[in-house]
């Protein structure tokens, strides 16, 4: 009998995708086709993952068909944007893939700063298309990042002092559900569901439209780098601390510790890098500031100078190719006094090889004026957001790079503030993913989750995410 029953799950799965290939405008692409072993690939080169189908969509109706499909086969579901999620949801064994990739349009209504993006579409694309009108939405820091993903997570990046997350910029969505009810949200409209957007990530459908607010950039934008030896990480922290309070909201400073790859020129030693973007209309204020630091903790080396958007954006590209292998942890603080700084120091010191970094955004400014409860965010009150990212190249380092990104997040531990960013997080096969929400949201924020999961995906057909466990599924 059970023979009989997996015959006749596999008939109805095969059914399923046939009636999809034939109704859908974009591919359905299986493991006999020549396209599959590069379409099945995400970038973490650790997960390495055989879906039944992957879907690539050609069009947002093609969402449709693919929900239908799975209602109807029962195959588990993924939902890819960029596919640059590192914790690898944006595939699935054996089940079907929804690849959104090719939905990569943006319009850009620069009298209203309004920017209408596809569900596909990449950092760059945004950045290309807003900076003809000299506008920017914050975003994060990689450009082959997909604003999908990047935005239902939050959205760290180079403006998030200045304007806040990525998802404090989004004006409203339009999301295609679980049972197929295509709904437009916004603060007024759907409301709970368009806070469940904001930080839940991918847990209650599949948006097919996000529109953003965008601000215009300055005439002259200042970005740079201040580069430090080992044997001055405490003095230049010490004195990080210091300047960052009270900095204006203008500065969005980020700190970086790893060995750069080679054709960056810097040699094989690690470095802590201290890099600014100073989007205020005054050049010369930015400057000055930046100038301040650098007499308090000289730097080794250091670049300061007028940079174009699109080019700062994408300038550590080449250190995340796809394929490279990935684990991440974060936690969020605020205390970067003596006994912490010793701390960082001492396991950041241990990266003397390419391929594990170390970034710590410096928050407070618009980010952190954003009361707590207006989104689904985890918290707004730390100072600042550590990050332990992997990007090696070989399978050999998996087991210990991956321990030491755990170690380096069990050390901060003591310093840290309630929440975890799930966009920081890898893949939590030991605590599980419903876990791993729990304990990134805290109870309340993920208590409020869970209504939202209950009344839009009760039966959780999207759980390949940090996944939120509908509390009343039949």
């Amino acid at each position: 009998m059970t023979t009989l029953h997996q015959g006749d799950q596999e008939s109805t799965v095969d059914h399923a995708l046939q009636q999809l290939r034939g109704r859908l405008s974009g591919s359905l692409i299986e493991p006999q086709d020549p396209q599959y072993e590069d379409a099945r690939h995400v970038w973490n080169g650790m997960v390495d993952l055989r879906p039944r189908a992957i879907a690539r969509a050609g069009a947002a109706a093609d969402i449709d068909a693919v929900l239908d499909a799975v209602r109807q086969s029962g195959l588990a579901l993924a939902v890819r944007g960029g596919g640059h999620n590192v914790a690898g949801h944006g595939t699935v064994d054996k089940g079907l893939v929804l690849d959104l990739g090719q939905l990569r349009d943006v319009t850009v209504d620069p009298q209203q700063q309004l920017v209408t993006v596809g569900p596909g579409a990449t950092l760059a694309d945004v950045d290309a298309a807003t900076t003809l009108h000299d506008l920017a939405v914050p975003l994060g820091v990689i450009s082959a990042t997909g604003v999908a993903g990047l935005t239902l997570g939050g959205g760290v990046g180079w403006l998030t002092r200045s304007y806040g997350l990525t998802l404090d910029n989004l004006q409203s969505a339009d999301v295609v559900t679980a049972d197929g009810e295509h709904v437009h949200t916004s603060r007024e409209e759907n409301s709970d569901l368009f806070w469940g957007l904001q930080g839940g990530g991918g847990n209650f459908g599949v948006v097919s439209s996000f529109t953003f607010r965008a601000h215009r950039l300055p005439d002259s934008l200042l970005g740079g780098n201040l580069f430090y030896r080992p044997r001055h990480w405490e003095k230049a922290l010490a004195a990080f601390s210091s300047w960052t309070r009270g900095l204006p909201e203008e500065m969005n400073p980020i700190i970086s510790f790893l060995v750069l790859p080679p054709e960056f020129g810097m040699g094989d030693e690690p470095w802590m890098i201290i890099g600014f973007a100073w989007v205020g209309e005054n050049y010369q204020v930015g400057l000055d500031l930046v100038e301040q630091l650098a007499v308090e903790a000289p730097p080794d080396e250091q670049e300061a100078g007028p940079v174009r958007w699109v080019e700062w954006q994408s300038a550590m590209d080449t250190v995340f190719p796809k394929g490279s292998r990935g684990y991440w942890k974060n936690v969020s603080f605020s205390r970067l006094d003596e006994e912490a700084i010793k701390v960082l120091v001492g396991f950041a010191s241990e990266v003397t090889w390419h391929g594990t970094g170390i970034d710590i955004h410096h928050m407070e400014g618009a980010f952190g004026r954003v009361p707590e409860g207006v989104t689904a965010f985890p918290t707004r009150s730390p100072r600042y957001w550590l990050n332990v990212y992997g990007f090696w190249r070989d399978a050999a380092e998996d087991e210990r790079l991956t321990a030491f990104a755990r170690k380096a997040h069990a050390l901060m531990h003591p310093f840290a503030e309630h929440g975890e960013y799930v966009n920081f997080l890898g893949a939590e096969l030991q605590t599980g993913e419903e876990d791993a929400a729990r304990q990134a949201y805290g109870q309340d924020k993920y208590q409020r989750l869970v209504d939202i999961k209950d009344r839009y995906d009760p039966q959780n057909i999207f759980r390949l995410n940090h996944n939120i466990s509908p509390g009343r599924a039949t």
